[in-house]
């Protein structure tokens, strides 16, 4: 029985070879993706979803990747790029993260309720607002199917960054760049309706100093922001979520158009 099973050996080493290597590159953006990778989510479950994305994924990616190498250093080599290339295509999927709580410290400041409604999310301290609509955000996108826009993003990911290229210099610089500055313009656009009510509000609140000296409009516009804040995310945010999805759900089908 021995000697039929010989044959089989190189072609499971081959097949363990594959699912590590895919494994390590996977499990480095698994730890940054929204909402798998969240701190709410306890490793062990990270570890299970990394794995079967693994499962996924491996069967697509495993011609490109064929035996491994007979150096440990080349061995080390390679998965020491994968790792750098997951954690960079998981960065960049961060990043829309990080543009809800650019929007929701922007609009939280502009309307006062920073300090009011003042509170953290997980090991990120950040306004009331912004966990709103960082929760929301996720609970959206696990709901449109998450998982399959991941499972095409990771093979994407192969596409832009085959095995054993790893990524270059320039790439990070340029892609990072741009994705950096897409991250702010948005997170700016989402908190535009807070921004001009915040305009608005001042420079009535200077009208009514200037006419009536006497009156303290701070206290009589302080409810007033309040209360318009809490009205206008309630107007805004499913407009504000709708644009963020829409965002989202474009990159992971097309990331990096151009690249």
């Amino acid at each position: 029985m021995i000697p039929e099973l010989l044959p089989l050996l190189p072609l499971s080493q081959a097949m363990l070879w594959t699912g590590l290597v895919v494994f390590m590159r996977l499990g480095a953006m698994m730890s940054l993706m929204p909402a798998f990778g969240d701190q709410p989510v306890p490793m062990r479950i990270r570890l299970v979803l990394s794995i079967m994305f693994t499962l996924v994924v491996a069967p697509a990616i495993a011609p490109v990747i064929g035996e491994p190498p007979t150096s440990m250093f080349l061995m080390a080599m390679h998965l020491g790029q994968e790792v750098l290339a997951g954690l960079f295509f998981g960065i960049m999927l961060r990043f829309y993260i990080l543009a809800l709580q650019i929007a929701g410290s922007i609009a939280a400041q502009s309307t006062s309720l920073s300090q009011i409604f003042g509170g953290s999310a997980g090991v990120d301290p950040q306004p009331a607002i912004g966990h709103v609509l960082v929760v929301a955000g996720t609970a959206l996108a696990a709901l449109s199917g998450l998982h399959v826009q991941a499972a095409t993003y990771m093979i994407h990911s192969y596409t832009m960054v085959p095995y054993g290229v790893g990524l270059s210099g320039e790439a990070v610089i340029d892609v990072g760049t741009a994705q950096v500055a897409r991250t702010f313009v948005m997170g700016f656009t989402l908190a535009a309706p807070f921004l001009i009510a915040s305009l608005i509000y001042n420079v009535i609140l200077g009208v009514i100093n200037r006419a009536m000296p006497q009156l303290m409009v701070s206290f009589v516009g302080a409810p007033a922001i309040t209360a318009g804040g809490l009205l206008l995310l309630l107007l805004t945010a499913p407009i504000m979520l709708g644009i963020w999805m829409t965002a989202f759900s474009n990159f992971m089908i097309a990331p990096f158009e151009g690249w």
